[in-house]
């Protein structure tokens, strides 16, 4: 992640992180400035960080690197992620961050067109105007529906084909345009 962008979210100064944390704040200025990455700090310094920041030490670190993750993962961080923060947080950070864009920029179009499902959900079951900003993307579709995994284990071991067409058929509207079969958002564990 980076550190400004936490810095400006959280609406404190360099100096009030270094004091916060007791990380010195030529640190905190180096890392801000691009003198040094957050690679090359000490464990304690970036742990301090992700600490104060309520994150993981992987994504203070890693938040740049393109690493994807597998499609039910991807899901369930998201679901997560909702949970956390309630709705009116998760979409504004959506589209703060525009994940969407990055997502789909990097050719990672189901987890693009899932976000976008899930921000236009959430948007719709709480009455909040969807962001118009993504009306194009809305007009995409994948070539194969995706289905959960639950859903493909229980066709193949019940063996009952009609298990997939089922999920596809109660699929949530907005995901069902981009042929994703999701019924249940907000079931985490």
């Amino acid at each position: 992640m980076n550190i400004n962008y936490l810095i400006s979210e959280k609406n404190i100064s360099k100096y009030k992180l270094a004091k916060d944390t007791n990380i010195p704040y030529s640190t905190i200025s180096d890392i801000c400035n691009g003198k040094t990455t957050l690679e090359n700090c000490n464990a304690k310094t970036v742990y301090e960080l992700s600490k104060y920041f309520n994150c993981s030490m992987e994504d203070l670190l890693y938040k740049d690197v393109d690493i994807r993750y597998d499609f039910e993962a991807f899901k369930s961080n998201v679901r997560h992620e909702l949970k956390e923060k309630g709705y009116k947080k998760f979409i504004v950070s959506v589209l703060k961050e525009d994940r969407i864009n990055d997502y789909y920029n990097k050719k990672w179009y189901p987890e693009a067109l899932y976000l976008l499902a899930m921000l236009d959900y959430i948007s719709r079951i709480n009455y909040v105007p969807i962001c118009t900003k993504y009306n194009k993307l809305r007009t995409a579709k994948l070539d194969k529906i995706i289905y959960p995994a639950s859903v493909i284990a229980e066709a193949e071991v019940m063996k009952n084909p009609s298990a997939l067409s089922d999920s596809f058929a109660n699929a949530i509207p907005e995901f069902a345009r981009f042929n994703i079969a999701e019924n249940e958002v907000f079931n985490v564990a």
